[in-house]
């Protein structure tokens, strides 16, 4: 089994270009989680605890719909 991630791969694909060939771009997994972190944030509690709570709970968040648009979860 692979302890790789899967990041859904790239979230807003472009045609290959020579220019852009080193920037992929974000991943699906991280534009998940990020869409996901603007909910965690209306809670009113602050430090670094939180935030790095809130952050992994982004990527829960990201695994999850990565695995429900794959017919998994």
């Amino acid at each position: 089994m692979s302890d790789k991630i899967n990041d859904g791969g790239p979230a807003f694909p472009r045609r290959y270009t020579p220019m852009l060939e080193d920037q992929p771009g974000m991943s699906l997994r991280d534009y998940f989680a990020g869409q996901a972190l603007t909910n965690t944030l209306i809670c009113e509690s602050s430090g670094k605890d939180f935030a790095k709570m809130n952050a992994e709970y982004a990527y829960l968040l990201a695994d999850a719909m990565i695995a429900a648009r794959e017919g998994g979860g």
